[in-house]
């Protein structure tokens, strides 16, 4: 059961597979340095993975993701103090291989500039079997280049799937904004965006025609 909303200028959202809804979100528990999370099971996982601990969860500091693509190397700066729960999430699965082997399944090139990964299926349903809370107090419109933040099916539906916005981009403030990327990485990002669309959404949306595959992703 695919779930749109209105694409318009809009946002770049994940498609669940028939999840169940979201439990009553618990949001985040600040204790100093740290914070509690709350990584909600939905359905099945797209393939084996772990939710992460919610516990004491870093808030403070940045760590680095690279994304091993096979055009080149796209380094994330995950910033802990905006979205601690969403870079710990992000770091999990990265470090479960979540994203070894997985194409990008979505890109933006004509109103709205975006990149689309995180599913390992590439049908843009496919999530880890969680969810957990947006962290908005940081995210800002428009979203600048090289900003990576979470796509969604509504809120508080945070799963695996992300984009990165590779050109200024009126999303609106809905998106959970968790990283960015170097010069270097957006040069390897606007370089795979330059190879179209399929427009199967419609003109300027839709799959990706270059190879957008992430062979494996490694901590920085």
């Amino acid at each position: 059961m695919k779930r749109f909303l209105t694409l318009g200028l809009a946002a770049p959202l994940a498609l669940s597979a028939c999840a169940v809804a979201p439990t009553q979100p618990t949001g985040t528990t600040p204790t100093g340095s740290t914070v509690s999370c709350s990584y909600r099971t939905t359905n099945q996982p797209a393939k084996p993975v772990d939710p992460p601990s919610g516990a004491d969860v870093p808030a403070t500091g940045t760590a680095a993701v690279v994304l091993h693509f096979a055009a080149g190397d796209v380094t994330i700066t995950l910033d802990r103090a905006a979205a601690p729960c969403t870079a710990h999430s992000f770091e999990s699965l990265a470090q479960q291989g979540w994203f070894n082997d997985t194409a990008c399944h979505r890109l933006g090139t004509q109103g709205v500039h975006f990149l689309q990964c995180g599913d390992p299926t590439g049908t843009g349903r496919g999530g880890p079997g969680y969810w957990f809370d947006d962290e908005l107090a940081r995210t800002v419109t428009p979203y600048p280049a090289g900003v990576v933040a979470m796509a969604n099916s509504g809120p508080n539906t945070n799963g695996s799937q992300f984009f990165i916005v590779y050109e200024q981009t009126n999303f609106p403030a809905a998106y959970t904004q968790f990283g960015r990327i170097d010069a270097k990485g957006l040069a390897v990002i606007t370089a795979l965006a330059a190879g179209g669309t399929d427009d199967s959404e419609r003109a300027g949306t839709g799959r990706p025609l270059a190879d957008t595959r992430i062979t494996s992703a490694s901590i920085g």
